[in-house]
């Protein structure tokens, strides 16, 4: 091979990589100032568990919850057996998290099934961004609801309805939702089956 032929392959790839990169980044949808989501998400816990049988997993619906949320990030997953089920992750924002002016002063990003921030200067306490914004773990009920989920942009608000739910496989492999807004770290993530996902125009 020439050095002009592998200089050639080289350039295809940086810009294939490139190109990939470009459409695939979502920038963050803005709307200026102000609380688009002002209400804290609705659970209510259910007494009677039904265990539902998705693919070769069993989901245990522990309550109803419906959330009206900030999107602040996205992140899509291929592997892991958590991507068996869930597709994708939300981390959402409600309250003082869904106004731009304190969104817009914090670093936000995801990795590994987990939501990390961070600021240099909070706008709002500590305790109100952990207590205003989690991630969550989407389990989409349909394709088409699959294919609104991965459609959503960052910036945008959105309302989703569904059960929260327990997670396990006939081989012992389990998964655990969190019931409350209020905890932190390994174990807050919310297990969200998605029964309706709508887009709320601002």
């Amino acid at each position: 091979m020439t050095n002009r032929a592998l200089i050639s392959i080289i350039a295809f790839l940086l810009l294939t990589t490139a190109g990939y990169f470009w459409f695939s980044y979502d920038p963050f949808v803005s709307v200026g100032p102000g609380i688009t989501a002002p209400n804290e998400p609705i659970q209510e816990n259910m007494n009677e568990n039904s265990m539902m049988m998705v693919d070769d997993y069993f989901l245990t619906p522990l309550a109803t919850f419906q959330i009206e949320a900030r999107v602040l990030s996205t992140q899509r997953y291929r592997t892991g057996r958590e991507s068996d089920l869930s597709p994708l992750d939300l981390t959402l924002g409600w309250g003082p998290m869904s106004d731009e002016i304190n969104i817009e002063k914090i670093d936000i990003r995801q990795s590994a099934r987990f939501y990390f921030w961070k600021t240099s200067r909070f706008p709002i306490p500590r305790r109100d961004i952990e207590t205003h914004s989690a991630n969550m773990h989407m389990i989409p009920s349909s394709k088409s609801v699959e294919s609104r989920l991965k459609q959503i942009k960052p910036g945008e608000t959105v309302t989703i309805t569904g059960k929260l739910v327990n997670v396990e496989a006939a081989d012992g492999w389990r998964w655990r939702t969190s019931l409350t807004r209020n905890d932190t770290g390994n174990g807050a993530c919310e297990i969200v089956y998605v029964e309706e996902v709508n887009l709320v125009n601002i």
